[in-house]
């Protein structure tokens, strides 16, 4: 583990996805098993390298130059400060409003603690950036050879897998680990994808509205869509700039577009696919993402929800709420099982 500590990413990444792409991989592979052995691990890569590797990285160099004029206007703010909108007079108690900009926002010394922060942002020299570009690309390298080969010999792995968690743990780890396997299939599919679909979208439609910085509020909405809610606070902040700019029916539109896709997806499209593996509480949900991402960082997204979803099913079994490994079905021991 420690050799291998700078490509773990990469490899947890491929192992992430070869556990969501797997029962597609295999009724592939029902339908024409001559192709399972190249031809369809093959293609479930290519597939993965254009639905998600090309449109990322078109989307991270939208960002970095979203970032960089991010940056600047930061650093301008510093040296002039912010002055108060001429909307903000119009607004209901508009006269409080500008008073608080006035001493919040309007002086180089009310903000010198964003500026700081951003003066963190600056870009690397140019053979820096090209370093890290070189990383980057290694690390989706090694991630897609990790997802090839994990299609092409996933059943074997799978097997020895299960030989080894059956003879460390029992017949009751071997179902606990099946239960982790879905909770990361349920998080990928619920989570991860619903939220890049998302995140597409509503960038699409600020970009077409005239949103400024139409990128950044692709990605945020993409990673807010994981919390209950988290999606609808983006697109409010992307109506209220329109807003702001005087673009009333842009922002409307947008705000339109956005419950449409909001709604659809949470209430249509993620449930299908999330299914019943990572149905948490909003807290735990808001608890294990933004854990997950401070602890593991961006793979974090994936780990935390799918730790707590399978230690709560663990915990509801404990408790009697329901049966599985700790509660087992056919144990006479155990009494009928606890109402959720």
């Amino acid at each position: 583990m420690w050799t291998l500590r700078l490509f773990l990413p990469a490899l947890g990444w491929g192992v992430i996805l070869a556990v969501s792409l797997w029962p597609l991989h295999q009724a592939a592979a029902r339908r024409w098993p001559r192709g399972q052995g190249l031809v369809w691990p093959a293609a479930f890569t290519l597939l993965v390298l254009l639905v998600f590797v090309i449109p990322l990285a078109m989307v991270a160099v939208a960002v970095a130059h979203d970032s960089m004029a991010v940056t600047q206007w930061l650093a301008q703010a510093h040296a002039q400060g912010v002055p108060v909108p001429d909307f903000v007079a119009h607004l209901p108690y508009g006269d409080h409003l500008a008073a608080w900009w006035q001493q919040t926002l309007a002086t180089p010394e009310a903000i010198d603690r964003l500026s700081l922060q951003a003066r963190h942002l600056h870009f690397a020299s140019g053979e820096r950036i090209l370093g890290l570009v070189a990383h980057r690309v290694l690390l989706i390298s090694f991630m897609l050879l990790t997802l090839f080969f994990l299609l092409r010999d996933g059943a074997r792995v799978a097997h020895a897998l299960r030989i080894g968690t059956r003879r460390a743990f029992g017949e009751a780890g071997v179902r606990v680990a099946d239960q982790a396997m879905l909770a990361v299939r349920g998080t990928v599919n619920g989570l991860i994808i619903i939220g890049f679909g998302e995140g597409v979208l509503m960038g699409v439609a600020y970009g077409l509205a005239g949103v400024a910085h139409a990128a950044l509020l692709g990605v945020l909405t993409a990673l807010l869509s994981a919390i209950p809610l988290g999606a609808v606070a983006a697109v409010g902040i992307a109506a209220a700039l329109l807003g702001a700019a005087g673009q009333a029916a842009a922002a409307v539109g947008v705000l339109v577009f956005g419950g449409v896709v909001i709604f659809v997806a949470d209430h249509f499209v993620r449930p299908v696919f999330i299914g019943g593996a990572t149905r948490l509480p909003f807290l735990w949900v808001l608890l294990a993402i933004l854990g997950g991402i401070e602890t593991w960082g961006l793979i974090g997204l994936v780990i935390g929800p799918a730790l707590v979803a399978v230690l709560m099913l663990l915990w509801r079994e404990w408790v009697g709420a329901h049966q599985g490994p700790l509660n087992p079905a056919a144990d006479p021991a155990v009494g009928p099982a606890l109402p959720e």
